[in-house]
């Protein structure tokens, strides 16, 4: 009794670390979507998020120190400005425009078009030798394009700012993520712990859209009644409160993607990632009044199943069957995806060496 016993105890943590992921990756997009409902000021939003993950990152990294009584990696500040510099610029770019869009576009539009992110990691992955050519790819590019025209076709609700701020964002996403992996792949640098990585991005991220905060929005909230010019406590503590909330869910989205892919492996992620879009989707028809015509389905059919091929082709090809094709991150992670996904399978590689 005790083998099926361990078996449902396993299957009970898998699941209860997919849903823990999903509370914190659907409910980040809910609430980015929330907020800017009533707080126009999505640049402003993501600085505060970026202080917040330096926190908390700084008192985790101070709480492993204590645990494990080795020192964590510091990078000089040649190395921090040279080789960090351009992957923080381009995540914060990421980022930023992916919150400031929520302004214009829907829940459902925006899920969609972030899908379009694995298009452009796939071609920077190719300029960059990251990952070599498949005749697979093509179909998986085939498939994800086609699936986004149909949702865009004739969609009720479509925005052509907010779309163009996502599409964007996805092709920066791309360059943010090639960038990552040549980052992640220097071991000399040290930043294998997601933790360590996000601790370092983060003050550069904040200083690369400082500068698109000012010219955006600096005025319009140096003169806005929900911050500076509050005639009341209570208005002020809300809105910090709510900023607040955000930030924790950012950081904790990367935990709780920690704690997933230690746990399970990479594949899970990338498979919890498939049917999260599906949650989200159905979340944003059902309670944010997403509207979704036929065609619009059937092309988001069409792109899960250009996803789904590129997962399984990444898990093919890891397992050793024919060419190599290096694995390449997730569409939802924040900012933690990718070191993860190194980070656990250099682990499988080991293992297998050693039974070996």
């Amino acid at each position: 009794m005790a083998w099926p016993v361990s078996i449902i105890c396993r299957a009970l943590r898998n699941v209860g670390l997919v849903l823990f992921y999903y509370v914190f990756s659907i409910g980040i997009t809910f609430y980015n979507k929330w907020l800017m409902k009533g707080f126009h000021f999505p640049l402003f939003m993501t600085l505060v998020h970026l202080v917040i993950i330096f926190c908390l990152s700084a008192l985790t990294r101070c709480a492993m120190q204590c645990w494990t009584r080795k020192p964590r990696v510091t990078l000089g500040w040649k190395e921090y400005l040279y080789k960090v510099a351009p992957t923080a610029l381009a995540t914060a770019l990421d980022i930023g425009l992916s919150n400031w869009s929520f302004l214009f576009i829907t829940i459902s539009l925006y899920t969609m078009t972030k899908s379009s992110a694995v298009l452009f990691i796939l071609l920077f992955s190719l300029v960059f030798k990251l990952e070599e050519p498949n005749p697979f790819l093509i179909l998986v590019v085939i498939l994800i394009s086609s699936g986004l025209f149909m949702f865009t076709l004739k969609s009720t609700q479509f925005n052509l700012e907010g779309f163009i701020m996502v599409l964007l964002a996805s092709f920066i996403g791309g360059i943010r993520w090639t960038l990552t992996q040549v980052l992640m792949q220097k071991a000399e640098l040290g930043l294998q712990n997601p933790i360590d990585t996000m601790y370092h991005l983060q003050p550069l991220m904040f200083l690369g859209l400082f500068p698109l905060f000012v010219v955006n929005e600096g005025l319009g909230l140096s003169t806005s009644e929900k911050l500076f010019r509050v005639s009341e406590l209570q208005p002020l503590l809300y809105s910090l409160l709510t900023l607040s909330v955000g930030g924790t869910l950012a950081f904790g989205l990367g935990f709780s993607e920690f704690l997933l892919v230690s746990r399970t492996s990479s594949l899970t992620l990338s498979i919890a990632g498939i049917f999260k879009e599906v949650c989200t989707l159905l979340l944003a028809v059902g309670f944010m009044g997403d509207k979704m015509s036929t065609v619009n389905w059937l092309g988001f059919v069409v792109c899960l199943a250009g996803i789904s091929l590129h997962v399984g082709l990444k898990t093919y090809y890891s397992k050793g069957n024919g060419s190599s094709l290096r694995p390449l991150p997730g569409r939802d992670n924040p900012d933690m995806e990718l070191p993860l996904l190194i980070s656990r399978e250099k682990d499988e590689m080991d293992e297998e060496e050693d039974e070996d």
